[in-house]
């Protein structure tokens, strides 16, 4: 019990959670304002249209209406922007993880469902758990810390592994093996987009490539050190390719993959940087001190 605590509670610095809230909370701006934006004309449109997903039937959530949306956006740029600075983090914090949920569940009520928000979801909704957290507590050690971090990484193992498990109940074995990119690749031409769906052989490899890292993307969980950043320097590059060729982005899932970074440390670097800049504007002032002296 002692290990399996040890797993999903780690003893982590609260700055690395307060750090994490301020990418989180930013990027649900970027999100509602400029990537998920179907939920405002959604509410423009007749409500026939509206098949709502499972999870808004089960919390009692309305069908979209003009006013509806706008107030929700409201709410979700208020509290976004109060749990970012440590405001009323736990209310504030939960009030944008509902408005989110209803927001993404909503534009994903009229058509297909994004599997790449699912480990943002879920990060909205544990990061309120820990309450108040400064970035300057970086001596300050807590496993309600480590549980909401471990969450929010499992969350994201998940979208790979689970995305891995689709394509094979879907397309089988013979997935890797078929024109899945080439097809992609040729509706949506970019850059080498082209060139790459040109050659079977290496698409087919590409997509071998893929399968198989999305089934090991739980491994991380256990990764330390140098394996941990090749593992996240291999799904950077494989998100900068994907957009890239096809202009298809999984920043959601990305901004996620910040959990497994030490970002507790951006503040130790703030303030090198800062004693730095002193240092040399000490030095210029003496130097200037020194020739009005001579």
């Amino acid at each position: 019990m002692r290990s399996v605590r040890a797993f999903f509670a780690p003893s982590l610095p609260l700055a690395r959670v307060a750090w994490l809230r301020r990418f989180i909370y930013a990027f649900v701006w970027l999100d509602v304002l400029w990537i998920v934006t179907d939920p405002l004309p959604h509410g423009d449109i007749p409500a026939s249209l509206y098949r709502g997903l499972s999870v808004r039937s089960l919390l009692g959530m309305p069908a979209p209406s003009p006013t509806y949306v706008r107030v929700l956006l409201a709410l979700i740029l208020i509290s976004s922007l109060c749990a970012a600075f440590g405001r009323l983090p736990r209310l504030a914090g939960l009030v944008c993880a509902v408005g989110m949920l209803d927001w993404v569940s909503n534009a994903f009520a009229y058509s297909k469902v994004d599997h790449d928000h699912f480990a943002l979801i879920v990060a909205l909704f544990v990061l309120p758990s820990l309450g108040r957290a400064s970035t300057r507590d970086v001596d300050v050690r807590s496993e309600s810390a480590g549980w909401a971090i471990r969450m929010i990484e499992i969350g994201a193992v998940c979208v790979y592994a689970l995305s891995a498990w689709a394509k094979m109940r879907f397309g089988g074995w013979g997935w890797a093996n078929g024109a899945t990119l080439i097809w992609a690749l040729t509706r949506r031409p970019n850059g080498i987009g082209p060139w790459v769906g040109s050659h079977p052989a290496l698409t087919h490899a590409l997509q071998w490539i893929v399968l198989v890292a999305e089934f090991c993307a739980p491994v991380m969980l256990w990764l330390r050190g140098r394996a941990l950043q090749v593992a996240l320097l291999f799904w950077a590059g494989f998100h900068l390719s994907t957009y890239l060729m096809l202009k298809i982005h999984f920043l959601p899932l990305a901004v996620c993959l910040l959990a497994f970074l030490p970002l507790e440390r951006i503040g130790s670097v703030r303030d090198r940087v800062a004693f730095v800049r002193s240092r040399r504007a000490g030095k210029g002032s003496a130097g200037v001190s020194a020739q009005v002296a001579e």
